[in-house]
Formats: C-alpha cells, structure tokens, sequence
C-alpha cells in the first residue's frame, strides 16, 4: 500500500531498480565459507556455472571468478561506481596501474570517465571461519560534458565518513552513514572532481540508514524539486512512512519535497539514493554507457584499439596478501591507508 508520502513501491533482489542519475544497484550478501590457501573458498565448486555462477548455491556465489569470487578484469566508459563494502573485503586493481585493499565499512568512488579496465575481487583470508561479505555497488551516470573525464578513483574510508546518530524521544537510537550529500548540518567527503554529486545542483546523496527497534528517524527536505529520492528497506523488519508499510526487500520512491520519519518497530538498514536527474538520453551496452548509439559504436572501437590502458597484471583477477591491510596505490604512486 502507498500513499501520498510513498509514491511507489517495488520488491527487491541483487539487482535493484533505480532512477536518473542513477543507473543500477546491485546487492551482494554471499555467506562465503572459510578460504583457502589461493584465498578462494574452502569447498567444492561442482555443479557451479564457474565463469557465471549467479545462483547463490549455498548461500554464496563466485560470480565471474574461478579461484576467488569476484569480478576478474572488465572495462567501464561514461558513468561512475560507488562501491561500498559493508562487511568483508574487496581487492582493487586497474588498467592504470592502481591497486587497492577496501572493506568493513569503506568506501571505493571510481569515476570511470574516459575508459578504464579494473577488477573487484573477493578475498576469503580467514581460513578457519566464514568470511560474510555484503557490499553495494551502484552506478551513477555523467552527463555528457564529462563522460570523457580522466578516469580517477577516491577512496572513502570508513574512520572518516561523517556518521550522524539521532536519539529520539523515547530514547531509541538511529545512525546515518553520510556516504554523498548533506545529512542536515553534516557534511559528507568529498567525492571525485568530474562526478555529478560534485555539482552542488545535482543533489545528489547516498546514505545508509541504520535503526534500532523502536526508533524513528527524520529525512531532510531536498534542495531541489526536482530530486528523485529512492528507500531501499534491505535488512531488519521494515519500515512506516505514514500509513505505508515497506517490509524487508523493499524499494521505494519517496517524496522528497517534504520532510518524512521513518518509524521501525523491529529495527531495519536502508539504503538512500537521491538526486536531481541529468535528464540527458541514455544508450547502454553492457558495462558501456553513452548518450546515443554513435558514442557507443566509437567506444567499442575506441576499447579494441588501446585495451582503456591494457592490463599491467599477471592474471586477470589479482588479490592482495592475505595478510595486507586497507590500503590504496594510486596511479601516480600515491600510497594511502586509512587512519
């Protein structure tokens, strides 16, 4: 049921419905096992499509991996990845000759611009015990101005991200992680230069909403009339909006011209997805993502003649040792870890 707060609700699955400048959501909760010495899982991989292992056998997928789960070398032009890992691990490397160690809470911005090959893969380290991983990625469009940007990533660590924690007035708790846009008085990090949530305009926010039982919490009006805000109800027992009741799994598009409590009697995590739309056509073709169908013709060709950069790596899917930290190596050599 929707009222005039929620104006529409959809049930949700690894991949998530979204809305300009938003392009895609993806969901992963894989309850990996303990790993093995090559850092892949610790457990048969028959009856598994390895290459394309998708079906959650187990409760866990390799994905396009084939020794650690993950998605070995694949290329992007002309939209951005927000990728942010709730618990586990994901190792970075790319045609630029970066690498990166992030998880736990952490963030990866990766403006893909111009074009970029890279890989995200999942490390099980823990030998003896499960390895949880639950990360989001989301995809957010360019406008045409700067879908030729230089390709660049930010990272956004976990002990930095601003988090705001509201008690209300039956003294239940709520916490917002400000992953992009202004939560009421607070700030987030900034995110890469060429991306749409730079422009102050754009209105663009990213925040994860965690309540406790018994806990409400209040969204912020938008700057914009015309921003889209989406609720994403992804663990707990769901929320109330009004007279609407979103139950786990849930997406929504919300109102966002007004201010609106989230009320949750068993506790719930929702994700939070606004902005203003680019408004711009859009052509897609795999992980390609253009203005029209002569953008993407060019970059196909433009990918069969220079590889984005080629591949510096040994292999197609390279993890970091087991027993490294977080960490990030920028193009230019640039060596940063979190505090």
């Amino acid at each position: 049921m929707t009222d005039d707060l929620v104006l529409q609700t959809v049930p949700l699955g690894l991949h998530w419905p979204t809305v300009d400048p938003f392009l895609f959501c993806a969901h992963h909760n894989d309850s990996y096992p303990s790993g093995n010495e090559q850092l892949g899982p610790n457990a048969s991989l028959d009856g598994r499509n390895i290459g394309m292992d998708f079906e959650g056998i187990d409760g866990w997928r390799m994905y396009h991996g084939d020794v650690v789960p993950g998605f070995p070398q694949h290329p992007h032009r002309g939209f951005e990845t927000i990728t942010y890992v709730r618990e586990g691990i994901c190792d970075h490397s790319d045609s630029l000759g970066a690498t990166a160690r992030f998880g736990e809470g952490d963030v990866q911005w990766l403006t893909a611009g111009a074009g970029i090959v890279h890989s995200e893969m999942f490390p099980l380290r823990d030998q003896v015990n499960p390895n949880p991983l639950e990360l989001f990625q989301i995809w957010l469009n360019l406008p045409a101005a700067d879908k030729m940007a230089e390709p660049y990533f930010t990272m956004l660590w976990s002990d930095q991200m601003p988090k705001v924690r509201r008690t209300d007035a039956n003294g239940r708790s709520a916490e917002v992680v400000v992953i992009a846009g202004e939560f009421e008085s607070v700030s987030p990090l900034a995110p890469p230069p060429d991306s749409w949530a730079s422009k102050p305009l754009a209105d663009v926010a990213v925040w994860h909403l965690h309540l406790e039982p018994g806990a409400s919490l209040e969204l912020p009006v938008a700057r914009s009339a015309e921003t889209i805000r989406t609720l994403y109800v992804f663990d707990g027992q769901g929320v109330r909006i009004g007279n609407s009741e979103l139950d786990r799994d849930t997406g929504s598009v919300l109102r966002s011209d007004i201010s609106l409590t989230l009320f949750s009697e068993g506790g719930a995590d929702c994700l939070v997805l606004q902005g203003r739309p680019i408004g711009e056509p859009v052509a897609q073709q795999g992980p390609f993502v253009m203005n029209d169908d002569a953008g993407l013709r060019q970059t196909f060709l433009d990918f069969q003649r220079t590889g984005f950069g080629g591949w510096p790596w040994p292999v197609d899917g390279p993890v970091h040792p087991v027993d490294h930290s977080q960490f990030a190596r920028h193009p230019d050599g640039r060596l940063e870890e979190p505090s």
